[in-house]
């Protein structure tokens, strides 16, 4: 039988498994538990440990909001997980995954980030675990805001010191995640201690949701003031994680009866999301990128075609939208000013629902993605741009093309619960070569920043449609692009204004 793998780290010596000739190590803690006199502080780098710690098994989540969220057991919630095709190797390009979850929920050990194959193509996959909802996000007195994009950052400074001892090249770094993940890293991007701890970026399907300091500060008074506590770090400090976690849920599901207030928050179904707080997020990436306030870097960015979809079905509404729903929709995240009026221009034909999904899809990932591949490439940076076109064949076809289908393409795990789900089991042989060219895509992008296609330029917008028949094209999605030129997210604020 052969000897496990260990590998020496800063901290103390880790012992990994062989996994299908790779070696894994799983539940490597970056920073310190963040519970106790640590909770909701900025992360603590890991006390160093004597002999060989067991690295074989993932850290437990940090805890988890949202329908069907289950307990989380445990509090060491910062830990991450290195795949290497050979700890023995050196300067090995580094594939660095932050999960995504609506900055609410997800966790590294999802079987649908099984890092198998992008390895076996010769690349280090770290993933990575951090705080979520209040842990990570709730703007409170007496904590650093932000604090989950505090622990990526602890994360990747533990990368940077450490992955020259599994086989990786702390000079060759690409940071990737989808939704929530996506977002972090169009942060990151923007972020001055984040600043050289990655070379790249792929981002897929980013989402334009941020809050402005006073409606988080609102927020966060409501989740107090359900708990029968003060909206402090000291104050919440005494709730159970658990417990806090469900509040969220439960804040979310209520979100409606906000909306005067809250706008176009009240309609996401989630109440916490990072703050543009001045201090550790200055203010949203779009800006701070055309505005040469942060400099471009290689960016691989898309997005799915029918981005709201997976939403529309998952809650049961799919076919149940009205005409004041769709009134709601376009009022709140159309921009304004005649916004509106543009979409039912630009879809004369459209049903409310369709206009509904339209709007959505545009408004919380169509448009912040395609507008960071403009900001990026106006920052002297070089973007890439896809639109995911294939759709799922589950629940008859009603998917479509949808929010995270992209996921399991890119990792290759189809056979993953997730992955037969979405895409079908069998995978028809259109989601193979799909999936083969969207893998492809990332480890050509991760090891050379060229992507396979031609880079985004304002004037041509070449985009490559990933579907049964590839194809590079002028963005697809010209109707909405020129309903939001010139209209970058904005953070969701207090009152219904519209951005």
């Amino acid at each position: 039988m052969l000897e496990q793998p260990t590998v020496r780290t800063t901290e103390g010596v880790v012992r990994g498994r062989r996994r299908q000739g790779q070696a894994v190590f799983r539940g490597i803690p970056y920073a310190r538990p963040p519970v106790g006199t640590l909770r909701f502080a900025a992360p603590v780098p890991p006390l160093p440990w004597e002999g060989t710690r067991e690295a074989a098994e993932f850290g437990p989540a940090a805890p988890q909001s949202g329908p069907g969220a289950s307990p989380v057991e445990g509090t060491d919630w910062l830990t991450l997980n290195v795949c290497t095709p050979d700890p023995g190797a050196a300067g090995l390009p580094v594939l660095v995954w932050i999960h995504g979850g609506a900055y609410i929920a997800g966790a590294s050990s999802d079987p649908m980030y099984d890092p198998a194959a992008l390895t076996s193509a010769g690349l280090v996959v770290v993933s990575v675990n951090y705080r979520l909802g209040a842990e990570g996000f709730a703007l409170l007195e007496g904590a650093p805001p932000n604090r989950g994009f505090l622990d990526q950052i602890a994360a990747l400074h533990w990368v940077r010191r450490n992955i020259a001892s599994f086989g990786g090249d702390p000079d060759h770094v690409t940071v990737a995640g989808q939704s929530a993940g996506a977002g972090s890293i169009a942060s990151l991007l923007t972020i001055k201690p984040a600043r050289g701890l990655f070379r790249r970026a792929i981002t897929h399907s980013v989402p334009g949701t941020y809050c402005t300091p006073a409606l988080a500060e609102r927020v966060t008074a409501a989740l107090a003031d359900r708990l029968g506590t003060a909206p402090t770090a000291a104050a919440l400090s005494d709730v159970d994680p658990r417990r806090l976690a469900e509040e969220v849920t439960s804040l979310g599901t209520d979100l409606p009866g906000h909306r005067e207030s809250w706008g176009r928050l009240s309609q996401t179904g989630v109440a916490i999301y990072p703050v543009v707080d001045g201090e550790v997020l200055a203010e949203p990436p779009w800006p701070a990128l055309t505005g040469g306030r942060a400099s471009g870097t290689e960016l691989l960015v898309g997005h799915t075609r029918d981005e709201f979809r997976l939403f529309s079905v998952m809650s049961g509404r799919l076919g149940t939208f009205t005409d004041q729903d769709a009134r709601t929709a376009l009022d709140l995240f159309a921009p304004a000013p005649d916004g509106a009026d543009a979409y039912r221009a630009a879809h004369p034909r459209a049903t409310s629902e369709e206009l509904l999904e339209t709007v959505y899809s545009d408004a919380l990932f169509r448009m912040p993605s395609l507008q960071l591949a403009q900001a990026n490439t106006a920052a002297d940076g070089t973007s890439f741009l896809f639109e995911l076109g294939l759709a799922s064949p589950a629940f008859g076809g009603a998917l479509g093309a949808c929010h995270s289908l992209d996921v399991p393409l890119a990792f290759g795990t189809l056979d993953s619960p997730t992955g037969k789900g979405l895409i079908g089991d069998p995978p028809t042989p259109g989601a193979l070569a799909v999936s083969r060219e969207l893998r492809q895509a990332w480890v050509r992008f991760v090891t050379t920043g060229d992507a396979g296609w031609a880079a985004y330029h304002p004037e041509r917008q070449l985009t490559r449609v990933l579907d049964a028949e590839p194809k590079t094209v002028p963005y697809p999605e010209g109707a909405s692009h020129r309903i939001w030129e010139g209209h970058a997210p904005t953070p969701f604020d207090l009152t219904h204004e519209r951005p």
